[in-house]
């Protein structure tokens, strides 16, 4: 715990960003893989097998995913925007839909809407955690009444699973699927059971940063057998082989074409390195877990920072550490903190700017003002900052971090 005599105390240390000499003499990066000796030979082995795609260990990656996680199917892909492509396009969702969800996300959330013809609808956000509101939801839920919504899409930010049971309730009493942007949150808990298991489909990604990796990569989750198998199909251009799928027969080398689909497969390489990968699960969240309990120890109490709130009935898989500057929410003193914290050589990001302020959506996709009906999004977008995390990060690398971040509060504008 940080008092406010400690934080006073670095008044005389000179930032980086006046000429000072930084914390850290090296970069310390927000996020990055962990790749090890076993994950290097399942690389070499796939790259002297018969198949480097489509090949025999796509669906032993796959398979290793859907027990891990506790699902029937599980749908490799190419990463996790197709992930969510083709999670929208087996629920159904076409031109002239809508899905709900948050603006607190990766621009592909929604973007993959837009690829099939559909548009979002933005529900608000709590501005202490970032994680959609479910009483927002249920608020544009009823506006738009009637109208095209095809499904509620949450969103695991941070790694900290999103209302599961409240979304999941809202979407059954309006008939539409509820599915779950769970690209944040592999190895996170929800009430006991594993991030993934919720939700008719559920999308991951195995980006370099996240939970596991596969270079780039993604999977689709879901316990729907006719889901799964259009999921299978979208992946791979739209086309089967399947016997009983087929509308005529004119040799074993026919095959059809029965849908538009897209060339999303995953190789073998990236799915070796996936089913590696993946062993590592529990100790790379372990390992996270215990940093992000450094970082909350430490910042504690903090006059100028506060840590977001963690929901007691879910773990979060802390993909991401953010920390929300206080009191003062205004866009100059985040900007100036985070400034001040690369040049102190501290990696951080923000995490995100709300998709409804990108140009496009404001030129082609908004029809009404988001950011009046979004205020906890704007006030969380204005005050948070995103900390490193990642499994190989020392003790030592958490205490730079923090000292930093005690250095230049200090200097901020009273």
């Amino acid at each position: 715990m940080q008092t406010d005599s400690q934080v006073a105390g670095c008044v005389k240390s000179s930032l980086a960003l006046d000429g000072g000499k930084p914390v850290r003499d090296t970069w310390l990066p927000y996020g990055h893989q962990l790749i090890d000796d076993a994950d290097i030979n399942a690389v070499s082995q796939a790259l002297k097998a018969d198949f480097l795609t489509q090949g025999p260990s796509i669906r032993v990656f796959e398979d290793a995913v859907a027990k891990k996680v506790g699902v029937k199917y599980a749908v490799a892909i190419s990463n996790g925007t197709a992930a969510l492509h083709a999670a929208y396009y087996s629920a159904g969702i076409g031109k002239g839909d809508l899905i709900v969800t948050a603006p607190v996300t990766f621009a592909a959330t929604s973007n993959a809407a837009l690829y099939l013809g559909a548009k979002p609808l933005f529900a608000d956000v709590d501005p202490n955690t970032g994680l959609i509101d479910v009483d927002s939801v249920a608020k544009l839920l009823k506006s738009t009444e009637g109208s095209h919504v095809k499904a509620i899409v949450g969103i695991d930010f941070g790694g900290q699973p999103c209302h599961y049971r409240e979304l999941e309730a809202l979407a059954a009493s309006h008939g539409v699927p509820f599915i779950v942007d769970a690209a944040h949150s592999l190895g996170a808990t929800y009430q006991g059971q594993k991030a993934g298991f919720a939700g008719v489909l559920s999308t991951m990604s195995f980006h370099p940063v996240k939970s596991i990796t596969t270079g780039e990569g993604g999977m689709i989750l879901t316990n729907d057998a006719n889901l799964y198998e259009k999921l299978l199909m979208f992946r791979s251009h739209g086309i089967t082989k399947a016997k009983d799928k087929l509308t005529r027969d004119e040799g074993p080398w026919y095959h059809e074409m029965q849908e538009l689909g897209y060339n999303y497969r995953l190789c073998d390489i990236q799915a070796a390195l996936g089913t590696s990968q993946i062993t590592k699960l529990d100790t790379f969240v372990k390992r996270r877990r215990e940093i992000a309990a450094h970082y909350r120890t430490k910042l504690a109490n903090h006059p100028n920072y506060q840590c977001a709130t963690a929901h007691d009935d879910r773990e979060s898989a802390y993909h991401l550490f953010p920390i929300l500057v206080k009191d003062t929410p205004s866009p100059q003193n985040r900007r100036f903190v985070f400034e001040a914290l690369h040049a102190e050589n501290i990696g951080v990001q923000v995490h995100y700017i709300p998709t409804y302020q990108m140009p496009y959506y404001q030129n082609h996709v908004n029809d009404r003002d988001w950011a009046s009906l979004c205020p906890g999004a704007e006030e969380f977008y204005q005050r948070e900052i995103g900390l490193p995390i990642f499994p190989a990060m020392t003790d030592s690398d958490v205490d730079d971090v923090v000292n930093a971040l005690n250095k230049i509060a200090s200097h901020l504008p009273k």
